[in-house]
């Protein structure tokens, strides 16, 4: 306990002394001990794992979850009964009429048949993604005309290109020829992956 002396400086008390029957007790307790020879290096603190980035990992969880779950926009070709196409704003129309012409040959295939809607989101996504990474312009993707499916809706077939237009990388998509699938495939153009 600190004390303070007659000038006002602060005293610490005197450390106890241990006895000589203590001294001889530690050292008789040490004796088979063999002391650590000096190497003279330092040994560095183990490096502090990554934090997780929970906030982005939550953030991406929820981006899936609404676009999972987004009401499905309907263009006006959908309405009209015809077939449904797209082609992203500020290009030419002309894309469509190659694409369902032919002109453009499939390099990548994805069928979708028998997956749940959410199975068949991460499935797109993922074949994107390698399609992007290999360079592929020109993919068809097999969503079925929904002749299995509960009332013999086509579920997949909305949603698919539902999720296409919501891509980046996609410039365009039309409804495959018959020969290609008609109905239960859609032919989809990607963005080159050469840099300008």
């Amino acid at each position: 306990m600190k004390r303070k002396g007659k000038s006002g400086e602060i005293v610490l008390p005197d450390c106890p002394v241990p006895s000589p029957a203590d001294q001889q007790l530690f050292r008789d307790s040490l004796s088979g001990v063999i002391p650590i020879t000096p190497h003279g290096r330092i040994v560095p603190c183990p490096p502090r794992p990554p934090p997780i980035p929970l906030s982005r990992l939550r953030d991406e969880r929820e981006v899936i979850h609404e676009s999972l779950h987004d009401p499905i926009r309907w263009d006006e070709a959908t309405e009209n009964g015809d077939e449904l196409s797209f082609v992203r704003p500020g290009l030419s129309r002309q894309l469509l009429r190659r694409l369902r012409r032919g002109e453009w040959v499939a390099q990548a295939e994805l069928d979708l048949h028998g997956l749940t809607r959410i199975d068949a989101k991460l499935e797109l996504v993922n074949f994107l993604f390698e399609c992007k990474r290999r360079g592929i312009r020109c993919i068809r993707i097999i969503h079925g005309k929904g002749l299995g499916s509960r009332n013999r809706e086509p579920v997949l077939k909305i949603h698919v290109r539902h999720w296409l237009m919501q891509r980046e990388e996609i410039l365009a998509f039309v409804q495959a020829r018959p020969v290609d699938g008609g109905g239960g495939a859609v032919m989809v153009l990607l963005q080159s992956t050469t840099r300008r």
